[in-house]
């Protein structure tokens, strides 16, 4: 079970379940270089951000994280930090990813999946872990 984080004036826990899909379902996770520098640049990001990515996955076109918040950071703070930072720099890094698959535009989708994973995150937790298996 997860244990509650104390804040300076408040005791909780804020887990959630937040995917991002790349526009167009462009598959740009099938390569393993792709892959692993958006993991690298989500660490960064979470790292300066007091974020804490518990779990990660990737199928081709999308990911999933289990995140845990401040409770002075929305879910829309944390995603415009993480996929406009990641965004950016896959651009620069990938260049072919920019004139093959996104002619000018950002790499995600405008779309966030969100919700709380609850009490008993373990389900989700597998489902993130195993993204890109055959069989979840």
């Amino acid at each position: 079970m997860n244990q509650f984080v104390s804040y300076s004036s408040s005791i909780g826990r804020l887990e959630l379940h937040i995917s991002f899909k790349a526009k167009y379902c462009h598959k740009i996770f099938n390569s393993d270089l792709v892959k692993n520098r958006c993991k690298q640049i989500f660490d960064e990001v979470a790292s300066k951000n007091n974020i804490v990515i518990k779990e990660i996955g990737f199928d081709q076109d999308h990911v999933h994280l289990i995140v845990q918040l401040n409770p002075s950071m929305s879910v829309s703070q944390a995603a415009k930090l993480l996929k406009g930072t990641s965004g950016r720099k896959l651009l620069q890094e990938f260049p072919f990813m920019k004139s093959k698959y996104f002619w000018g535009s950002g790499l995600w989708s405008p779309t966030v999946y969100f919700d709380s994973i609850g009490q008993d995150p373990e389900q989700i937790s597998n489902y993130v872990r195993n993204q890109g298996n055959e069989y979840h």
